[in-house]
């Protein structure tokens, strides 16, 4: 039985098929999106979805999507689906499907008639190529199959409308064709693994809608590009593959290549094997050899603090130190750039935010678990060293050291912390002053720091490095604890914050914590009381002040409730670490019960894939981005520590 399996009733319902969506990425950059009915419902879906760095640093759809007909005694069936205005769906392809399941392959059979067809999807990993296999399981009668390509090119964060400037141009291929719309962009070669006819009937389809963005309060509707159709004959138990990518491939190839894309998929058979597979759709490979994480699918781009955030979760919990390697190597690179004041080589963005260093250096203190001390100092020792000196010298921008060992950070007119939203050009959070997670990873660092010292026996400039953690941690104590058993959120000066916030947690989950025994489990204490969620820590207590915790309408309208109340899976798992550290084997059924939440979101959203966040009240209906690499990296993370504890003697 398959893992991620729908049956008629679920796919032929579109309130249930439509909100469920699935994401195939190649490792580079580029993917493929839709619902699981092929009805794409967000101007980010598209069957095949590239970066163009010649145009800009965004994504474009070239193939928005390929209507399959089956043709008999004359008759066509269209197994397409698209949403126009009116909340008109044609031509209702869905009514045809059988089943859909998600194991190693997306696979979907069609029943028309006599005729069962199956269509099986992968996209290439590390080549912008998707290939769609076809394959007529029965039928009674002579059978054919016709395909009508829809094109946008165009960028996702944009739509495409009838126009003249559009080219009509093509060009016949090895069993296809290839065309381009507009210049600057790649040719599309479309290509089958048999011989066929296309027909050359260009056409502009109107009003198709995307019922996603109209939820977000943007435009929704475009047009699309159809230049013709094409057509051949299929026999029973016959396979005919298609291929669409932004370089020409040798035909009598495609079978073996779908076949090798196949055989290296790991099958999505449980909840740890859909958290790997979507760990690795963060991956980005770069010619130049440079390895990234993306923060996440379909918008994000690769930011600094995700990064080093997601790193550990993403590579280390699921054993592929190497790979934790590769990205830190490129990261690592980024990341002296900006502190010796150079352009920076990377293509990281946000390597300016005051927490982004300490970040790092927690992602190469969960690498020394890992790998062990011995090469961690190797490897990472100077860099842990240099990213201290680096602030405690006063270099970074916005990350200022005090005389009472605590660091401050200017964010009144800016965001600076993972809490970033902003309106009308000013945050919505404005966290300025003596920022709590900030600080405790600011203790945590030196600590850490300390500890390589010693390694690398030191122990001067360990003696150091303590002396200065030991005036931190009581400065920490001071400033931010306070009578009602937690933490302020931030502390600027005489204005202190009083919202219940989810920042407090990381004092106690950080391996280094300032706080006493007493102070870790009232702050515990108060997070599982007031900001728990199945679906994550909310991000404001409902008892605070401001409290938004349903992320709907317009953008203006979002960003007000970004951070005011929605639930996070990433926090979620900096709260298992703490709930394990404190209590140890004691918790480990609470946290396997808290793993149930997550685990329900492969079949609800994405397939397979943890969303950007959820409401903060009930149901806690997921939101934002379809995936989100420190959710998923943090989930892995939980269940590598679980496993750890269960089986520690």
């Amino acid at each position: 039985m398959s893992y991620l399996r729908f049956e008629k009733a679920h796919m032929t319902n579109l309130e249930e098929a439509l909100p469920r969506e699935l994401l195939r990425t190649n490792r580079s950059g580029a993917y493929s999106c839709s619902t699981i009915v092929d009805c794409n419902t967000r101007k980010y879906h598209g069957l095949l979805v590239v970066p163009i760095p010649e145009l800009n640093d965004e994504n474009h759809v070239l193939l928005s999507s390929l209507d399959p007909t089956v043709i008999q005694h004359g008759a066509e069936f269209n197994l397409g689906l698209h949403k126009y205005q009116g909340n008109n769906y044609s031509p209702k392809g869905h009514k045809y499907i059988r089943e859909f399941n998600c194991d190693k392959v997306p696979t979907t059979i069609y029943r028309v008639g006599g005729v069962i067809l199956k269509k099986e999807v992968v996209f290439r990993h590390y080549e912008a190529r998707i290939l769609i296999r076809y394959t007529l399981v029965d039928a009674h009668s002579a059978t054919k199959l016709r395909f009508r390509p829809f094109l946008a090119f165009r960028s996702v964060r944009q739509f495409t409308h009838e126009n003249s400037a559009a080219s009509r141009e093509y060009h016949e291929v090895d069993n296809g064709i290839k065309t381009c719309m507009y210049a600057g962009y790649p040719d599309l070669y479309m290509q089958f693994s048999k011989k066929n006819a296309f027909i050359f009937q260009p056409d502009w389809y109107r009003g198709v809608e995307y019922p996603k963005e109209q939820e977000r309060g943007y435009a929704s509707n475009e047009d699309l590009y159809v230049p013709g159709y094409f057509e051949m004959d299929i026999k029973k138990g016959e396979s005919i593959i298609f291929s669409a990518g932004i370089s020409e491939i040798k035909t009598r190839r495609l079978k073996a290549l779908f076949e090798e894309e196949v055989e290296s998929r790991v099958p999505r058979d449980n909840f740890f094997h859909c958290l790997v597979t979507a760990a690795h759709q963060f991956h980005k490979r770069m010619p130049n050899d440079d390895r990234y994480l993306l923060a996440g699918y379909p918008w994000f781009k690769c930011r600094a603090r995700d990064t080093f955030i997601a790193l550990p979760g993403l590579t280390l919990a699921i054993e592929e130190q190497d790979y934790f390697e590769l990205v830190m190597k490129t990261a690592e690179r980024g990341l002296r750039e900006f502190m010796e004041g150079k352009p920076l080589t990377v293509d990281i963005y946000e390597m300016d935010q005051p927490d982004v260093p300490l970040w790092a250096i927690w992602a190469v203190q969960q690498y020394a678990k890992e790998a062990g001390e011995d090469k961690c100092f190797k490897m990472y020792g100077h860099l842990v060293w240099d990213i201290v000196k680096y602030i405690e010298e006063g270099k970074h921008p916005n990350l200022f050291p005090e005389e009472n060992g605590l660091v401050r950070v200017e964010g009144r007119d800016k965001a600076v912390t993972w809490m970033n939203s902003t309106a009308n050009g000013r945050p919505v959070v404005p966290r300025t002053g003596f920022v709590v997670e900030i600080n405790a990873l600011w203790y945590n660092a030196l600590k850490f720091a300390a500890k390589l010292a010693r390694q690398n026996n030191d122990e001067e400039s360990a003696a150091i490095l303590e002396e200065k953690a030991a005036l931190t941690k009581e400065s920490f104590v001071d400033t931010f604890v306070n009578d009602y058993g937690y933490l302020y959120d931030y502390v600027d000066g005489n204005m202190v914050d009083w919202s219940v916030r989810p920042n407090m947690i990381f004092a106690v989950a950080l391996d280094f914590s300032p706080l006493t025994q007493d102070q870790k489990k009232s702050v515990l204490d108060i997070c599982t009381r007031e900001l728990l969620t199945p679906k994550g820590l909310r991000s404001l207590s409902p008892k605070s002040g401001g409290y938004n915790p349903m992320y709907v309408g317009p953008q203006s309208q979002r960003d007000y409730a970004y951070h005011q109340g929605t639930a996070w899976p990433w926090l979620g798992g900096f709260y298992m670490e703490a709930c394990l550290k404190l209590y140890r084997r004691t918790r480990i059924s609470f946290v396997e019960r808290q793993m149930v939440g997550y685990e329900d979101e492969m079949l609800l959203n994405c397939l397979g894939t943890i969303p950007e966040m959820s409401d903060g009240n009930p149901p806690f209906r997921a939101r934002g981005g379809m995936s989100f690499a420190m959710n998923v990296a943090e989930i892995l993370r939980t269940l590598n520590m679980l496993e750890k504890y269960t089986y520690k003697k």
